[in-house]
């Protein structure tokens, strides 16, 4: 019996599996300033938004915790009044074999959190919505470019500690 190239291909390289496992709201807050304290004149919103990201191993085999944490806040483009605090850690729980050891912190960084983002950002457009605002719905974040922020920062701060 003679193998064929497809099965000597598949024995040659792991088949990569990534199974989403669950996800979930890990911590959320919600800050309505307008109504708290009010503001004048124009609330033509003024939006910016950072996003940070977590990565840890879990006890079980081939498990990972991811945890996207987004930041929003809004002020009045007009005087800097604040109007609105959105924080939100939105994890997923990951089953992922078959990843070369030395892709793996690049595809838990990238990877994972392009699955998760749809659900995070339905999340933050219903408590804008929930807390009388119109619904924000944040743009595609490019998870490529924020890994390769995320490097060069660490890489800075080892140069930083080096020298000193």
């Amino acid at each position: 019996m003679t193998e064929t190239p497809e099965a000597g291909a598949q024995n040659a390289a792991p088949q990569m599996k990534m199974q989403i496992l669950a996800q979930y709201v890990r911590d959320l807050s919600f800050e309505n300033i307008l109504a708290q304290k009010g503001a004048s004149g124009d609330t033509t919103p003024e939006v910016s938004v950072n996003v940070g990201l977590d990565v840890k191993k879990r006890q079980a085999e081939y498990q990972y915790e991811v945890i996207m944490k987004t930041k929003v806040n809004a002020k009045t483009k007009e005087g800097g009044q604040p109007l609105f605090h959105v924080e939100l850690e939105y994890a997923g729980v990951f089953h992922i074999e078959g990843v070369p050891e030395d892709q793996m912190h690049p595809f838990l960084l990238i990877e994972c959190p392009r699955q998760l983002f749809p659900f995070a950002r339905r999340v933050i457009s219903d408590v804008t919505r929930d807390g009388s605002f119109p619904p924000l719905n944040l743009e595609n974040i490019d998870f490529v470019a924020l890994y390769r922020q995320q490097v060069a920062q660490m890489q800075a701060q080892a140069a930083q500690k080096a020298d000193a």
